[in-house]
Protein backbone atom coordinates (compact mmCIF):
# COMPACT_ATOMS: atom_id res chain seq x y z
CA UNK A 1 0.00 0.00 0.00
CA UNK A 2 1.35 3.40 -0.97
CA UNK A 3 1.82 6.22 1.54
CA UNK A 4 -1.14 8.28 0.20
CA UNK A 5 -3.38 5.21 0.40
CA UNK A 6 -2.24 4.52 3.95
CA UNK A 7 -2.95 8.14 4.94
CA UNK A 8 -6.40 7.92 3.37
CA UNK A 9 -7.14 4.68 5.20
CA UNK A 10 -5.99 6.20 8.49
CA UNK A 11 -8.17 9.30 8.02
CA UNK A 12 -11.13 7.13 7.10
CA UNK A 13 -10.62 4.91 10.14
CA UNK A 14 -10.28 7.93 12.43
CA UNK A 15 -13.42 9.59 11.04
CA UNK A 16 -15.46 6.39 11.31
CA UNK A 17 -14.13 5.74 14.81
CA UNK A 18 -15.21 9.22 15.95
CA UNK A 19 -18.66 8.56 14.49
CA UNK A 20 -18.96 5.31 16.47
CA UNK A 21 -17.73 7.12 19.59
CA UNK A 22 -20.39 9.81 19.14
CA UNK A 23 -23.05 7.15 18.66
CA UNK A 24 -22.03 5.43 21.90
CA UNK A 25 -22.07 8.68 23.86
CA UNK A 26 -25.44 9.73 22.42
CA UNK A 27 -26.90 6.38 23.49
CA UNK A 28 -26.24 7.35 27.11
CA UNK A 29 -28.88 10.08 26.85
CA UNK A 30 -31.49 7.37 26.47
CA UNK A 31 -30.05 5.17 29.23
CA UNK A 32 -30.26 7.26 32.42
CA UNK A 33 -29.97 4.13 34.53
CA UNK A 34 -26.53 3.40 33.09
CA UNK A 35 -25.43 6.98 33.75
CA UNK A 36 -26.63 6.79 37.34
CA UNK A 37 -24.93 3.43 37.86
CA UNK A 38 -21.65 4.70 36.40
CA UNK A 39 -21.48 7.79 38.56
CA UNK A 40 -23.11 6.32 41.69
CA UNK A 41 -20.43 3.62 41.96
CA UNK A 42 -17.77 6.04 43.30
CA UNK A 43 -20.04 7.35 46.06
CA UNK A 44 -21.25 3.90 47.09
CA UNK A 45 -17.69 2.51 47.07
CA UNK A 46 -16.26 5.28 49.23
CA UNK A 47 -19.07 5.07 51.77
CA UNK A 48 -19.27 1.27 51.88
CA UNK A 49 -15.60 0.36 51.90
CA UNK A 50 -14.27 3.49 53.55
CA UNK A 51 -16.55 3.43 56.55
CA UNK A 52 -17.40 -0.27 56.89
CA UNK A 53 -13.88 -1.63 56.33
CA UNK A 54 -12.22 1.46 57.71
CA UNK A 55 -13.51 0.81 61.19
CA UNK A 56 -11.82 -2.60 61.36
CA UNK A 57 -8.59 -2.54 59.30
CA UNK A 58 -5.41 -1.02 60.74
CA UNK A 59 -2.88 0.59 58.38
CA UNK A 60 0.80 -0.43 58.73
CA UNK A 61 2.63 2.65 59.97
CA UNK A 62 -0.64 4.37 60.79
CA UNK A 63 -2.69 6.77 58.72
CA UNK A 64 -6.24 7.40 57.58
CA UNK A 65 -7.80 4.27 56.08
CA UNK A 66 -9.82 6.26 53.55
CA UNK A 67 -6.61 7.82 52.26
CA UNK A 68 -5.15 4.32 52.07
CA UNK A 69 -8.26 3.02 50.29
CA UNK A 70 -8.92 5.73 47.69
CA UNK A 71 -6.06 4.82 45.31
CA UNK A 72 -7.29 1.23 45.33
CA UNK A 73 -10.85 2.32 44.59
CA UNK A 74 -9.60 4.42 41.67
CA UNK A 75 -7.86 1.34 40.27
CA UNK A 76 -10.80 -0.98 40.99
CA UNK A 77 -13.20 1.34 39.16
CA UNK A 78 -10.77 1.53 36.26
CA UNK A 79 -10.40 -2.25 35.97
CA UNK A 80 -14.17 -2.72 36.15
CA UNK A 81 -14.24 -0.58 33.01
CA UNK A 82 -13.58 -3.78 31.10
CA UNK A 83 -17.22 -4.66 31.73
CA UNK A 84 -18.48 -1.53 29.98
CA UNK A 85 -16.87 -2.39 26.65
CA UNK A 86 -17.59 -6.10 27.05
CA UNK A 87 -21.29 -5.52 27.68
CA UNK A 88 -21.82 -2.93 24.93
CA UNK A 89 -20.10 -4.97 22.23
CA UNK A 90 -21.79 -8.22 23.29
CA UNK A 91 -25.19 -6.51 23.40
CA UNK A 92 -24.68 -5.06 19.92
CA UNK A 93 -23.77 -8.54 18.72
CA UNK A 94 -26.99 -9.95 20.13
CA UNK A 95 -29.17 -7.15 18.71
CA UNK A 96 -27.70 -7.41 15.21
CA UNK A 97 -26.07 -3.96 15.31
CA UNK A 98 -22.82 -5.51 14.10
CA UNK A 99 -24.63 -6.93 11.09
CA UNK A 100 -25.78 -3.42 10.22
CA UNK A 101 -22.21 -2.17 10.54
CA UNK A 102 -21.16 -4.85 8.06
CA UNK A 103 -23.45 -3.38 5.44
CA UNK A 104 -21.97 0.11 5.80
CA UNK A 105 -18.90 1.49 3.98
CA UNK A 106 -16.82 2.01 7.11
CA UNK A 107 -13.33 1.15 8.31
CA UNK A 108 -13.02 -2.29 9.89
CA UNK A 109 -11.27 -0.80 12.95
CA UNK A 110 -13.91 1.89 13.59
CA UNK A 111 -16.00 -0.09 16.10
CA UNK A 112 -13.22 -1.04 18.54
CA UNK A 113 -11.52 2.36 18.30
CA UNK A 114 -14.80 4.21 18.74
CA UNK A 115 -15.84 2.06 21.70
CA UNK A 116 -12.55 2.45 23.55
CA UNK A 117 -12.54 6.21 22.92
CA UNK A 118 -16.04 6.62 24.38
CA UNK A 119 -15.08 4.40 27.34
CA UNK A 120 -12.10 6.66 27.99
CA UNK A 121 -14.27 9.78 28.13
CA UNK A 122 -16.83 8.14 30.43
CA UNK A 123 -14.04 6.87 32.67
CA UNK A 124 -12.55 10.36 32.92
CA UNK A 125 -15.90 11.67 34.12
CA UNK A 126 -16.22 8.83 36.62
CA UNK A 127 -12.75 9.60 38.00
CA UNK A 128 -13.77 13.23 38.55
CA UNK A 129 -16.82 12.09 40.52
CA UNK A 130 -14.80 9.60 42.56
CA UNK A 131 -12.13 12.20 43.34
CA UNK A 132 -14.83 14.63 44.48
CA UNK A 133 -16.33 11.94 46.72
CA UNK A 134 -12.90 11.16 48.14
CA UNK A 135 -12.23 14.81 48.91
CA UNK A 136 -15.60 15.05 50.61
CA UNK A 137 -14.79 12.08 52.86
CA UNK A 138 -11.25 13.05 53.81
CA UNK A 139 -8.94 11.87 51.03
CA UNK A 140 -6.22 14.25 49.87
CA UNK A 141 -3.44 14.24 47.26
CA UNK A 142 -0.36 15.56 49.07
CA UNK A 143 2.38 15.62 46.41
CA UNK A 144 1.32 18.57 44.28
CA UNK A 145 -0.48 19.08 41.01
CA UNK A 146 2.20 17.46 38.83
CA UNK A 147 2.20 14.12 40.67
CA UNK A 148 -1.59 14.19 40.91
CA UNK A 149 -2.03 14.70 37.16
CA UNK A 150 0.54 11.99 36.56
CA UNK A 151 -1.48 9.59 38.72
CA UNK A 152 -4.70 10.29 36.83
CA UNK A 153 -2.87 10.02 33.52
CA UNK A 154 -1.59 6.59 34.54
CA UNK A 155 -5.14 5.59 35.48
CA UNK A 156 -6.50 6.64 32.10
CA UNK A 157 -3.74 4.72 30.31
CA UNK A 158 -4.66 1.61 32.30
CA UNK A 159 -8.36 2.18 31.62
CA UNK A 160 -7.74 2.48 27.88
CA UNK A 161 -5.80 -0.78 27.95
CA UNK A 162 -8.45 -2.76 29.86
CA UNK A 163 -11.14 -1.31 27.58
CA UNK A 164 -9.45 -3.07 24.67
CA UNK A 165 -9.59 -6.30 26.66
CA UNK A 166 -13.33 -5.75 27.06
CA UNK A 167 -13.81 -5.02 23.36
CA UNK A 168 -12.07 -8.27 22.40
CA UNK A 169 -14.04 -10.35 24.91
CA UNK A 170 -17.25 -8.66 23.79
CA UNK A 171 -16.48 -9.51 20.18
CA UNK A 172 -16.13 -13.15 21.20
CA UNK A 173 -19.43 -13.11 23.12
CA UNK A 174 -22.62 -13.70 21.14
CA UNK A 175 -24.97 -11.72 23.37
CA UNK A 176 -25.36 -9.78 26.62
CA UNK A 177 -26.15 -12.94 28.61
CA UNK A 178 -22.77 -14.41 27.73
CA UNK A 179 -21.08 -11.17 28.79
CA UNK A 180 -22.89 -11.32 32.13
CA UNK A 181 -21.37 -14.74 32.78
CA UNK A 182 -17.86 -13.44 32.07
CA UNK A 183 -18.28 -10.44 34.39
CA UNK A 184 -17.83 -12.20 37.76
CA UNK A 185 -14.34 -13.29 36.66
CA UNK A 186 -13.22 -9.67 37.12
CA UNK A 187 -13.87 -9.67 40.88
CA UNK A 188 -11.02 -12.03 41.92
CA UNK A 189 -8.56 -9.85 39.99
CA UNK A 190 -9.44 -6.85 42.14
CA UNK A 191 -9.88 -8.73 45.41
CA UNK A 192 -6.58 -10.66 45.38
CA UNK A 193 -4.56 -7.48 45.63
CA UNK A 194 -3.60 -4.74 48.06
CA UNK A 195 -6.66 -2.58 47.31
CA UNK A 196 -8.32 -3.21 50.68
CA UNK A 197 -5.63 -4.74 52.87
CA UNK A 198 -1.82 -5.04 52.81
CA UNK A 199 -0.56 -8.27 51.26
CA UNK A 200 1.87 -9.05 54.12
CA UNK A 201 -0.70 -11.07 56.04
CA UNK A 202 -1.80 -13.22 53.08
CA UNK A 203 -0.72 -16.88 52.67
CA UNK A 204 2.47 -17.19 50.63
CA UNK A 205 0.82 -18.28 47.37
CA UNK A 206 -1.89 -15.61 47.49
CA UNK A 207 0.65 -12.97 48.44
CA UNK A 208 2.79 -13.82 45.42
CA UNK A 209 -0.25 -13.59 43.14
CA UNK A 210 -1.31 -10.30 44.76
CA UNK A 211 2.17 -8.79 44.54
CA UNK A 212 2.37 -9.52 40.81
CA UNK A 213 -1.21 -8.50 40.14
CA UNK A 214 -1.30 -5.35 37.94
CA UNK A 215 -4.03 -4.02 40.24
CA UNK A 216 -1.56 -4.05 43.15
CA UNK A 217 1.21 -2.25 41.29
CA UNK A 218 -1.27 0.37 40.03
CA UNK A 219 -2.59 0.89 43.56
CA UNK A 220 0.90 1.36 45.00
CA UNK A 221 1.78 3.70 42.12
CA UNK A 222 -1.18 5.93 43.00
CA UNK A 223 -0.43 5.85 46.73
CA UNK A 224 3.11 6.90 45.94
CA UNK A 225 2.09 9.67 43.54
CA UNK A 226 -0.71 10.97 45.76
CA UNK A 227 1.41 10.72 48.92
CA UNK A 228 -1.13 8.45 50.62
CA UNK A 229 -0.29 5.84 53.30
CA UNK A 230 0.36 2.22 52.46
CA UNK A 231 3.49 2.40 50.26
CA UNK A 232 5.46 -0.73 51.25
CA UNK A 233 9.18 -0.82 51.97
CA UNK A 234 11.81 -3.51 52.31
CA UNK A 235 12.36 -6.56 50.12
CA UNK A 236 9.53 -6.28 47.59
CA UNK A 237 8.47 -7.99 44.40
CA UNK A 238 9.65 -6.00 41.38
CA UNK A 239 6.20 -4.56 40.46
CA UNK A 240 5.77 -3.17 43.98
CA UNK A 241 9.29 -1.78 44.10
CA UNK A 242 8.75 -0.05 40.72
CA UNK A 243 4.99 0.51 40.67
CA UNK A 244 4.76 3.39 38.17
CA UNK A 245 6.98 1.65 35.64
CA UNK A 246 5.20 -1.66 36.21
CA UNK A 247 1.74 -0.14 35.70
CA UNK A 248 2.80 1.61 32.51
CA UNK A 249 4.41 -1.63 31.34
CA UNK A 250 1.30 -3.73 32.05
CA UNK A 251 -0.82 -1.17 30.18
CA UNK A 252 1.43 -1.15 27.12
CA UNK A 253 1.58 -4.97 27.15
CA UNK A 254 -2.24 -5.23 27.23
CA UNK A 255 -2.49 -2.76 24.35
CA UNK A 256 0.14 -4.63 22.35
CA UNK A 257 -1.79 -7.88 22.78
CA UNK A 258 -5.44 -6.87 22.59
CA UNK A 259 -5.47 -4.03 20.03
CA UNK A 260 -4.42 -6.34 17.16
CA UNK A 261 -6.56 -9.20 18.51
CA UNK A 262 -9.67 -7.00 18.70
CA UNK A 263 -9.11 -5.39 15.29
CA UNK A 264 -8.47 -8.80 13.72
CA UNK A 265 -11.61 -10.19 15.31
CA UNK A 266 -13.75 -7.41 13.84
CA UNK A 267 -12.02 -7.69 10.48
CA UNK A 268 -12.59 -11.43 10.34
CA UNK A 269 -16.23 -10.90 11.26
CA UNK A 270 -16.55 -8.78 8.15
CA UNK A 271 -16.75 -5.38 9.87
Amino acid sequence: MTAPAMNSTFRSGLSDGLTVMSRNLLKLKHQPGQIVATFAFPLVSVVLFGYVFGSAIPIPGGGNYREYLMPGLFVMGTVFGVMGALTVIAKDNGLGVMDRYRSMPMARSAVPFGQTASDLLVSAGSLVVMAACGLLFGWRAHNGIGATLGAFGLLLLLQYAVSWVGVYLGALAKNEETAARIGPLIFPITMISNVFVPTEGMPAVLRTIADWNPVSSATIALRELFGNPGVPTGDLAWPLANPVLATAGWSVLLLAIFVPLAVRRFRNAGL
